[in-house]
This record gives C-alpha cells, structure tokens and sequence, in this order.
C-alpha cells in the first residue's frame, strides 16, 4: 500500500513519519503488541530512504509508543493509557491549529463555534 499524500516541505520527513505513524497508532490501525513492518518495508511503503525511517522509528521509541525486541523487531507499545493520552495530545495540537487559523483570518470564539455547531447538524 502506497501512501496517497506526498509529504510537505513545512517539516522534516521523519517527523512527518512519526506522525503518521501516531495516527495509525490512535486509530488502532496499528493495535498494542502488533508487530510492525521492518525498517526497509516501512521506508518503502512511505516510499523514503531506509535512514529516514530508522531515525522515525528511533524517535517513537524514545517516546516508547514503540519497543524494540532486538531479534523480532518493533511492537507498538502495550501501554492503553498511554495510547489515550497521546489520542488527547494530538486533538489539543488539531484543534489549537485550527484556532489559531480561524483567528488569523478575523474570526471570534462565538462565530468559530458557530460554524462548528452548523457543520454538526449537517452530520
């Protein structure tokens, strides 16, 4: 499976990487305890050099969302709580961009929600 989006120049590609990788993690494409692909599968899936993906997958261990097992490879980590949290952190970071966009182009609180509240009842 090939990755649709191409990545931005905004941001490292590795950093891009531990994102995506996050989201997969938060919407349980990638459960706890699943063994994920290896170093050279990953890099070829998000169609980047091997390096790319080692320093990605480096950083996600450090946060320890992942665990390296020195001859079967990386698991995400078995920690739900921690999957929450992370879930909750990433919403903060959407919404606070989002806010933040919304008041760059004049909006306020009250018309934000207001929007908000609309694009609700059209779901």
């Amino acid at each position: 499976m090939r990755l649709n989006n191409p990545f931005s120049n905004e941001r490292p590609i590795y950093l891009q990487i531990v994102d995506r990788i996050k989201v997969k993690i938060i919407t349980k494409e990638y459960r706890p305890g699943d063994k994920l692909p290896s170093v050279r599968e990953m890099a070829s899936l998000m169609q980047v050099n091997p390096n790319t993906m080692q320093r990605a997958f480096s950083i996600l261990e450090s946060e320890e969302l992942v665990r390296s097992h020195r001859t079967s490879g990386r698991y995400v980590d078995l920690d739900e709580e921690k999957i929450a949290k992370l879930r909750k952190d990433l919403a903060r970071e959407q919404t606070t961009a989002f806010l933040g966009s919304m008041e760059q182009m004049g909006f306020t609180m009250d018309e934000i929600l207001e929007e908000l509240e609309k694009l609700r009842k059209e779901k």
